[in-house]
């Protein structure tokens, strides 16, 4: 045993022995490191003749033959620049560059430096050191010489190598570093750094108490001393608000900042002397000091930083996941194994880790280990972000130093320019020196800053803060706030001369460092983990659990700090719930909604949801008051997420429909408009940032996290490798949160840079909805609504302003306060090809001229594909809509919240309805078809169809009176021959034309008398009217573009379509006003109102008498009956028998065909009546046995419990997680979510893969497809074969027990019906499927 301890220490001493030997050397500017990696040389020592390396690979590689205009050491190894001969400084170590260089100066009298130069007699004494050995200067005064040749008898020191950063003192012995000249304090024995040193400071600086130096005037008071005499940080100690702790002789801070396990004192003593704190009863304490959930210890995956709630656990975990680490046990997911991150405390989960290359995303560059990805702004940013150092590779020359350094012929090296020509080689290439260094700047230069000598000749220089402007000469201040350029400062930045100050926003204390901002008090992450609501700390990392009771995922959640509770989205329940924070109390807020995206309002006192039901819409509730208003409902097509920025007022929703894009609007609604539209491909949750003022998503599919300012402009595109699949984003300070719901962790990184990443929390459950909690993060002024005495509720509009709303049944009054009943008030249903519209005519007077719909109520149509016109009846407050796109009338109930279907009342096929007007005393419809172009009734039943007119070119559109009985329709005749309005009594007799002279007639609408008839004619842009008897034309012109009409109490309205869709209207005869505009296609619109249907005519009651259909005539009506049946008498009819037995007739009259050929989904009429089937749900009206409807009514609305309607069962259509919700967001409308142990995935449909089922399968998996689906088919025709064989063979034995037959076949039926408790034969393959796919 001992044995194998000692050599367990062995190894692990040679591990850690080669480990840090593989650690590179960093060597300093201007050196080189050995090839053995143990030191570095100074660049000018290499290939110098002489080893200075101990491995000697400074003297290797060098070069032999020198280029033109280079001279060749001695020792053969090194080239230096023929300039640099005989230039009295040896550049060859073995000094052959400054030999046999005697060129006597004119009037020689000194020889000096190993006798390489002859000095006149008027350099000696003079002040200045011309020799290098200083002889020119000795011997001055009264000493005497020695009189041989002017030579000196006593030697001197060879001058000092200053290194990089160091300056000579005068008498050459010593250097000493720039930051110690001028400082107060002599370094160098002749004191000369302390000599020629600036005593008057500029503006924006500040002079040290010795009176020797000039400091920036934003050091004074940072808590680091520029002044050797610390004068600049004195006096210093400002006072903090809640003022506690005194430190650096310049801080005080508050009791907040002590012992939160950030160091905000430069001398560390904030964080000193901390006493562990006692965690709350219920809680476990780590180790490391944080405190946990109980809940939490020995639940198989560690929390503590020191893994010390999985320590001491009295049997293994139980796991929710497959794996587990093989030694200390803990749950593992099949993500975190070789993910870069150790789960496991032994290790083992990053051992063994095949070497995989990765394909960077369109926003990241590869490193050239091919193993890591970064994104592309990390790319030669000055930071070795790539393991393998690549991304600072080949990044070429810096763009340009700054005006005060001197940029080295090398191509990344700028250097201070006092460096330059002082006869040190500072640049790597000795581009410093030489050249035209002896030129001096002349006394009075012309430089604005300050004159000095380069090799290239003198320059002009600025000062730290200031840039050289084009003339060379003029230095400009520079703005280092401009931008807003990251790292300047965390929040507000001033410019001043030559500097910057930073400054924190209210609430906020200034750190150390002068540049980042601290609030004060912990702040605490707000985060869902699949079914459970935590707290954690983000400085203390303590970890609570709020909820732990769902039973389905949480995606999203918020908070009201004024009353202290927490609010989420519970799927299991369909409604809004809350949670006081202190867990004491609970309830709900909202019922019954499809949602999953909430926003809390903090300053108008309201929470905001996504509600899914029909196309999406925004809703607001009261937090106290519970009253619900509609703030968005039209043009919506699929939104994900929201997120609002009260102290503006303004909102913004992220689409994730065939275009993606990112919309802001008022918190009320107004100044709707899309405010990101590209860059994106799924953006998902959304953040606001209000310090920055730049709104963050992310994007499930781009892998990125992106942001924009407020009105999408200046976009950046975050794509880093830790963001893999991010679902959540939230902002706070300086740092940017996400949750990504396939590593299942909770990170956070800069939010400009993504650097300084930090995994917050990794736990087995999917990560989904995040905020911050703390209460300056919800603080606000006054609140415009506070002073607004709405009646109901008030929400924020832009700026922020309070704007009262109604809740959907009232409508706001006149005074914009109150809100009143709307029983009797004419309205307008105007209809788009996937919504209704119902709009109050009262909102008209508020508000015209508007660029949005106003005050209105959408109404999504469900499982209709493309609405064509509708009408409606107030009586039963039921719509009748005519489906183009499925050849169908159907119907809907009206209710306050939205539409309910009631199946169909009419299925055609092969065909279009062109016409439809409703009577609204008898609910028989009229209408005509593209190939029944023919005037036909068809009663309320939809049982009994009559023609009443038969030759019509094409009529397209009816208009019905009841009261009087009259109806006019369009005919339009054949091409090139006009059409027409003609008009008739409701039973198709006296039928007259009372408008020849029209083009393309439209939207007929009857006068509330019925005496006169409307029309649009969309092809001379007019409004015509006309008497029913043909007299008293009028007409107003629209103007172009004129696509639909509608009449209310004699007020004009009407549709324009151009660029933009508008809505005009005429209450006085001489002009016309523009009600609104929307980028919505508007296909019609009706006006409605109480007086419009009011009264009786002989149909009222019992239907007139009449069996099949009453028709209304002026002052009398008739019965009619339908097409098959003939009158016996006035009011009765009896089946037509001129058809054979088995068989009835089309709708023309005159072609047999046998029952069965009706409504079997074939035409087999010319003018396919035989396909003109009714609905069964309105045979149940009428007390008649009632097929099973054509098609069922959408699930996704709710049922009608009345008698008449159909109740369906709506389990089948969720799996775990709401189907509608989840598998149209999350997995984009090609799969179904379901909930496995470890979390939320999707199961894709067939032709569908990837997280999102985002993917189409290849073309090549089409064909196995096809083969497979032949083998089916060929599989069933021989069973069909077989089945037939055996049913022949036992025929004789049914006709002998005819009873048991009888029996048999009706359990076989029921048999049939009753849903199937087998599993599917995919069943298996799909939980594989599921448990591999997040």
């Amino acid at each position: 045993m001992a044995f194998c301890l000692l050599l367990c220490i062995a190894i692990l001493e040679i591990t850690v022995l080669s480990a840090a030997a593989q650690i590179p050397l960093n060597c300093n500017l201007g050196t080189k490191p050995c090839k053995d990696g143990s030191e570095c040389v100074l660049h000018q020592h290499v290939c110098d003749g002489e080893a200075d390396c101990r491995d000697g690979s400074d003297e290797e590689d060098c070069t032999v033959a020198c280029n033109n205009g280079q001279f060749l050491c001695a020792h053969g190894k090194k080239c230096i620049d023929q300039q640099q001969v005989c230039d009295g400084v040896a550049q060859c170590q073995d000094r052959s560059d400054e030999l046999d260089c005697l060129n006597p100066m004119e009037g020689c009298v000194h020889h000096c430096d190993n006798k390489t130069r002859c000095l006149p007699d008027t350099f000696l004494c003079d002040g200045e050191w011309d020799c290098l050995d200083g002889t020119d200067e000795f011997n001055c005064g009264n000493a005497p010489s020695d009189g041989n040749n002017g030579n000196t008898t006593m030697s001197a020191p060879a001058p000092p190598k200053c290194p990089f950063g160091t300056k000579p003192c005068r008498d050459r012995i010593e250097c000493v570093l720039y930051n110690h000249v001028c400082d107060g304090e002599a370094d160098c024995k002749d004191g000369s750094d302390e000599e020629e040193c600036i005593l008057e400071c500029e503006h924006g600086q500040f002079q040290c108490a010795h009176g020797k130096k000039c400091i920036d005037q934003r050091q004074v008071c940072d808590g680091v001393a520029q002044c050797q005499d610390r004068s600049d940080e004195m006096a210093c100690l400002k006072p903090m608000e809640g003022c506690t702790h005194h430190c650096d002789n310049t801080r005080c801070l508050p009791d907040t900042f002590l012992c939160d396990g950030e160091r905000d004192c430069l001398d560390g003593t904030d964080e000193a002397n901390c006493a562990d704190d006692s965690c709350n009863s219920g809680e476990f304490r780590c180790t490391s000091g944080q405190c946990l959930s109980v809940s939490m210890r020995c639940d198989g995956h560690p929390d503590c930083r020191d893994r010390s709630d999985e320590e001491s656990c009295t049997k293994p975990p139980q796991c929710t996941t497959k794996l587990r680490c093989p030694q200390s046990q803990e749950c593992l997911l099949e993500e975190w194994v070789c993910d870069s991150e150790q789960d496991c405390k032994d290790g083992s989960d990053e051992k063994n880790c095949k070497m995989v290359q990765l394909k960077c995303g369109d926003f990241q560059w590869a490193c050239t280990s091919k193993s890591q990805c970064v994104p592309k702004a990390w790319r030669c940013d000055g930071t070795k972000d790539c393991a393998d150092e690549s991304d600072e590779a080949g990044c070429g020359q810096v763009a340009t130093c700054p005006s005060h350094q001197f940029q080295c012929g090398s191509t990344w090296e700028c250097l201070d320019t006092a460096l330059v020509c002082n006869t040190v080689r500072n640049c790597a290439n000795g581009s410093d020196e030489g050249g035209n260094c002896q030129a001096k700047c002349p006394d009075k230069t012309q430089c604005a800053h300050n004159c000095y000598s380069t090799p290239q000749g003198t320059r002009c220089g600025c000062k730290v803060g200031y840039r050289l402007q084009e003339d060379t000469v003029s230095c400009v201040d520079i703005d280092e706030c401009e931008g807003g350029r990251p790292g300047v400062c965390s929040h507000l930045c001033v410019n001043t001369q030559g500097s910057f100050q930073c400054h924190c926003y209210l609430g906020y204390l200034l750190e150390s460092d002068g540049r980042r901002c601290k609030i004060a008090g912990e702040p605490y992450l707000l985060a869902s983990v699949q079914t459970e609501l935590f707290l954690f700390g983000l400085r203390s990392s303590s970890l609570d659990v709020l909820v732990s009771s769902a039973k389905k995922a949480i995606l999203s959640l918020d908070y009201d700090w004024r009353d202290q509770k927490v609010f989420w989205v519970s799927l299991d329940s369909e409604s809004i719930k809350w949670s006081s924070l202190d867990q004491k109390k609970r309830g709900t807020l909202v019922k019954g909604i499809k949602s999953d995206c909430i926003a809390v309002d903090w300053v108008g006192r309201n929470l905001y949801w996504i509600d899914g039901i029909g196309g999406g819409r925004i809703i607001a509730v009261g937090l106290n008051s519970l009253d619900q208003t509609v703030i968005l409902d039209e043009d919506f097509e699929q939104p994900r997420s929201l997120a609002l920025l009260p102290q503006k007022g303004i909102m913004f929703w992220s689409e994730i429909g065939n275009e993606a894009k990112i919309e802001r609007a008022g918190m009320d609604g107004s100044e709707r408009r899309v405010v990101v539209s590209h860059s994106l491909s799924w953006p998902g949750g959304l953040a606001v940032d209000t310090l920055g003022e730049r709104i963050y998503w992310t994007d499930e599919k781009l892998r990125c996290i992106g942001s924009a300012n407020l009105d999408g402009g200046d976009i950046e595109l975050l794509q880093m490798m830790e963001t893999t699949n991010p679902f959540s984003v939230t902002v706070y300070n300086d740092l940017l949160y996400w949750s990504d719901t396939r590593r299942r962790t909770i990170q956070r990184a800069h939010k400009i840079t993504g650097k300084n990443r930090k995994v917050l929390l990794k736990r087995p459950g999917q990560p989904f909805g995040l905020k911050i909690i703390h209460p300056l993060l919800q603080t606000s002024n006054e609140s415009p609504c506070e002073n607004l005495r709405c009646s109901h509720l008030c929400v924020l509009g832009p700026g922020p302003k309070g704007v009262c709303k109604c809740p959907s049944g009232l409508l706001l009054a006149e005074d914009g306060l109150t809100c009143t009943n709307l029983v009797n008030s004419p309205f307008l249903l105007v209809l788009s090809p996937t919504v209704v519209t119902q709009i109050y005519l009262q909102t008209m007077h508020s508000a015209v001229g508007l660029k949005s719909w106003p005050e209105h109520l959408a109404l999504p149509l469900p499982n209709v594909n493309e609405a064509a016109m509708l009408d409606y009846t107030l009586q039963d407050q039921t719509l009748y809509l005519a489906d183009s796109g499925q050849s169908s009338v159907v119907l809907f109930k009206l209710k306050e919240t939205g539409l309910v279907p009631r199946g169909q009342f009419l299925q055609l096929k092969g065909d279009t309805v062109t016409a439809l007007a409703l009577d609204w005393i008898t609910l028989s419809v009229y209408w005509s078809s593209t190939k029944q172009p023919r005037l036909q009734v068809t009663s309320s039943s939809g049982e009994h169809t009559a023609v009443l007119i038969q030759d019509i070119g094409s009529l397209e559109s009816i208009a019905l009176h009841p009261l009087s009985g009259r109806l006019c329709f369009t005919n339009l005749a054949k091409q090139g021959e006009g059409a027409q309005v003609e008009c008739a009594y409701m039973d198709g007799v006296k039928r007259a034309p009372v408008w020849k002279d029209a083009l393309q007639p439209t939207s007929l609408t009857f006068s509330n008398k019925g005496n006169e008839i409307y029309w649009a004619d969309i092809g001379y842009g007019v409004i015509g009217s006309v008497r029913v008897d043909g007299t008293g034309y009028k007409e107003f012109k629209t103007g172009d573009g004129l696509t639909a009409f509608a009449l209310s109490n004699g007020m004009l309205l009407w549709v324009t379509d151009s660029d933009t869709t508008k809505v005009w209207y005429r209450d006085d005869p001489l002009t016309k006003k523009l009600w609104f505009e929307v980028n919505t296609e508007i296909v019609s619109l009706k006006a409605y109102s109480k007086s419009s249907q009011m009264g009786s005519n002989l149909c009222s009651d019992g239907n007139g008498d009449c069996s099949h259909l009453c028709l209304a005539l002026p002052g009398g009506r008739t019965c009619r009956c339908a097409h098959d049946h003939w009158p016996v008498n006035v009011t009765h009819c009896a089946a037509d028998h001129h058809c054979p037995a088995g068989s009835r007739p089309c709708l023309d009259g005159h072609t047999c065909f046998p029952l069965e050929k009706f409504c079997d989904g074939h035409p087999d009429c010319s003018d396919t009546s035989d396909e003109n089937c009714e609905s069964s749900f309105h045979y149940q009206w009428n007390s008649v046995k009632a097929k099973a409807p054509t098609q069922l009514p959408s699930p996704s609305f709710p049922i009608s419990a009345d008698p008449g309607s159909t109740s369906l069962d709506n389990s089948w259509l969720v799996r775990n997680l709401d189907a509608q919700q989840c598998s149209e967001k999350r997995c984009n409308g090609n799969g179904e979510c379901v909930e496995t142990n470890g979390g939320v995935s999707c199961a894709c449909g067939l032709g569908y893969s990837g997280d999102s089922c985002q993917d189409q399968l290849t073309k090549t998996m089409q064909g196995p497809l096809i083969y497979g689906a032949v083998g089916l088919c060929a599989g069933i025709v021989v069973i069909s074969v077989l089945a037939a064989l055996v049913k022949r063979k036992t025929a004789n034995t049914r006709r002998a027990n005819h009873v048991a037959k009888q029996t048999s076949m009706t359990e076989l039926e029921k048999g049939e019906e009753a849903p199937s408790t087998q599993p599917s034969p995919n069943s298996d393959f799909a939980e594989e499927v599921v448990s591999s796919v997040d």
